[in-house]
């Protein structure tokens, strides 16, 4: 939360027990936007929501969690909680499904690769094998401009600022916990490169950029292969982080990736503010 929140206001929301020991967390952004109070999700921050210790009782920990927050009364409050976890009891809150795209067992790369599309995703691996090569030295700096330049080609801005790309990068690598890959052809040509996080429950691919002068057509699945080679044996799951859009959720299916639903909260104290942010958080 330190990393990409920082320059702002963030806390943790602790239910303690009698003795002091932590029973359930719940991190959150804590900001304003059009002078209102919010409760945000942060960025490159797919899923947050409750942590409770294993044996806690989750009912009375909620109950807590959710008083906590309506103590705080925020104009909004949207947060993406993580898959699995039980809504029932946020009352007072809308909860709507989302869909992420996950291959839930990384653990036999060959059994991953059988897996994926023949056609659209093994063909265009190895076609692509033949002519690039990993990049396991590119400095996050490179990446930070190769993405910014990877949108102004395709007419946008790039919403997140290279410092801010930067920082997330390094801090995963410098604790051991990301993977930074580009792929380069044999004249030294950055095609494409990736940027995942993980732990050892499951990996999160954040952030892509293909080079906007041209690239080879299978590039993108290639990065995908190599670093599932890479993660198998530090993570189980790998997530594509998304999307609700068909035709991208298309595009990782065909890697064997199944849906995985999980859950946006949210709450306007207004009718107008619902009004005016539902389609912008």
């Amino acid at each position: 939360m330190e990393t990409v929140c920082r320059g702002k206001e963030w806390d943790v929301a602790l239910v303690k027990e009698p003795d002091g020991t932590i029973a359930a967390a719940m991190p959150y952004l804590w900001g304003k936007r059009y002078g209102m109070h919010y409760l945000l999700q942060p960025q490159l921050t797919q899923y947050s929501g409750p942590w409770f210790r294993p044996g806690t009782d989750t009912s009375s920990a909620t109950r807590w969690l959710v008083d906590y927050f309506g103590r705080l009364r925020p104009l909004f409050f949207a947060q993406n909680f993580a898959p699995g976890t039980d809504t029932r009891m946020w009352t007072g809150y809308t909860t709507s499904d989302r869909i992420t795209y996950r291959i839930e067992d990384i653990s036999d790369p060959q059994q991953v690769f059988d897996g994926f599309d023949k056609q659209r995703r093994q063909r265009p691996v190895r076609r692509a094998e033949k002519v690039l090569q990993p990049v396991d030295d590119l400095s996050p700096q490179t990446f930070a401009r190769f993405h910014a330049d990877y949108w102004a080609s395709r007419g946008q801005r790039d919403l997140l600022s290279q410092d801010f790309i930067i920082r997330v990068i390094e801090t995963a690598l410098g604790h051991g916990q990301g993977i930074l890959l580009g792929l380069n052809d044999g004249d030294g040509k950055l095609h494409a490169a990736r940027f995942v996080a993980y732990d050892d429950r499951c990996a999160y691919s954040l952030l892509s950029a293909l080079n906007p002068t041209g690239h080879h057509n299978g590039a993108s699945p290639l990065l995908f292969w190599h670093i599932i080679q890479r993660l198998s044996t530090r993570t189980r799951a790998f997530d594509f982080e998304g999307s609700m859009d068909p035709g991208i959720a298309f595009s990782y299916s065909l890697y064997g990736a199944k849906p995985i639903i999980y859950a946006r909260v949210t709450r306007f104290r207004h009718p107008l503010v619902q009004k005016l942010l539902q389609n912008k958080i």
